[in-house]
């Protein structure tokens, strides 16, 4: 692969940020003694977490549409997870995107009246969400995969400081702590939303429930607003309108899915190898990290309200990405958990399952992995630079190869 003089030295820096992470990931291998490699399928089969049959009853309660008498609303997205959690099986991602806004003076980001997430659905026409002029701010999410994410939960703190630290300063990714709602509140790293909301399943799913359909449980006992507005004329069910079990359930069934897949047909081929051996040698694995390792059983995560089992413990996963929030040029202004740093910053996009999306990015507005990577600025401007102007056609066909293996 030639490089020119001009980003030969860029390139040195990531390079070697990258054998600091490489150093940092063999570590963790040694010393979390017996390791082995988490289930991967897209079979709709338990990792080992739970038996088939809990498996099954679990996924029942994903699936389920709920309806007004459920507490369905009256503001929402979609009546069921596996609306926007379903492909290629149940709780892979989907195509459906949703909005927020909010207004940004230079200094100071206030959230669209209601909160940034505007509904697009809602029981009754009245209590109908819809953008208000004064805020300019607007942005489109695509819903995520969420098949694997309990090895994710199941990454120790340290571990994800562990690949920033080894990360180079012009792409240092930000680690931030959120609560942990399950465990009174305390703070954990957090790996979980497109602003790395929730660092734990539980509290992932508690608010999917609240703002994805409208329903209250323990740990999110409010009802959303109408644009500011109270919903209480409209909402008969009491709350919480559910007592917390459709929250475990939806956590306990994602634990227990298998990580996605590659297609070993393609990734079993010379071009998929020296595709991923143009994917470190431009950077992209500084960010996208191709491989990281559990906490050991028995670790207390989640503030002590989760015991990581053997089923997710000591396994070596791939998911391709550090799991911290970067600006790579293409942030979407909305502020949530973290400080104003994080306003223009994204989580990692984890690359595992990436040949079942045809939609791309935060926002689904790519169609194409080149579309993709050349969107890429910020701090990932180098990797992106290096496609573009760096490699041969050959090159950046083998690259395109192995993306489509994952």
């Amino acid at each position: 692969m030639k490089i020119s003089v001009k980003v030969a030295i860029p390139i040195v820096a990531s390079l070697f940020g990258t054998l600091m992470l490489l150093a940092a990931s063999q570590t963790a291998v040694n010393n979390t003694g017996n390791v082995a490699p988490a289930l991967a399928g897209f079979d709709s089969k338990t990792n080992g977490l739970v038996s088939q049959a809990q498996f099954d009853a679990d996924r029942d309660v994903f699936e389920e549409k709920e309806d007004v008498a459920d507490g369905l609303g009256p503001v929402y997205n979609a009546p069921g997870c596996a609306d926007c959690h379903g492909n290629p099986v149940v709780g892979g991602g989907s195509q459906i995107t949703e909005l927020r806004a909010g207004h940004w003076d230079g200094s100071q980001f206030t959230a669209h009246p209601g909160g940034s997430l505007i509904q697009d659905r809602a029981i009754h026409p009245d209590v109908q969400e819809r953008m208000l002029p004064g805020f300019e701010i607007r942005a489109t999410r695509l819903s995520v995969n969420t098949l694997g994410d309990g090895y994710i939960e199941a990454i120790a703190d340290s571990t994800l400081m562990s690949i920033a630290n080894g990360q180079p300063l012009g792409m240092r990714g930000e680690a931030i702590l959120v609560p942990v709602l399950e465990a009174n509140g305390a703070l954990r790293v957090g790996r979980f939303g497109w602003k790395n909301q929730h660092a734990s399943l539980e509290s992932f799913a508690a608010d999917a429930y609240l703002n994805e359909m409208g329903i209250t449980s323990p740990l999110q006992s409010v009802e959303n607003t109408s644009n500011g507005n109270s919903v209480a004329n409209y909402d008969q069910v009491p709350d919480p309108e559910n007592n917390g079990a459709d929250v475990r359930a939806f956590a306990e069934f994602i634990r227990a899915t298998k990580v996605p897949p590659r297609d070993e047909t393609l990734a079993n081929t010379s071009d998929a190898d020296a595709g991923f051996k143009i994917f470190k040698e431009i950077g992209c694995d500084t960010c996208h990290v191709p491989t990281i390792v559990t906490a050991p059983p028995g670790t207390a995560i989640n503030g002590g309200t989760f015991i990581v089992p053997p089923a997710l413990g000591n396994k070596i996963i791939h998911p391709f990405s550090d799991f911290l929030l970067h600006n790579i040029g293409t942030g979407d202004g909305i502020l949530q958990n973290g400080g104003l740093s994080t306003r223009n910053k994204l989580r990692t996009t984890p690359l595992w399952g990436l040949r079942t999306r045809s939609r791309l990015m935060h926002d689904g507005e790519s169609y194409t992995r080149t579309e993709a990577i050349l969107r890429h600025g910020g701090e990932a401007i180098i990797p992106a630079g290096l496609f573009r102007f760096g490699l041969s056609s050959l090159e950046r066909s083998q690259l395109l190869t192995f993306l489509n293996s994952l």
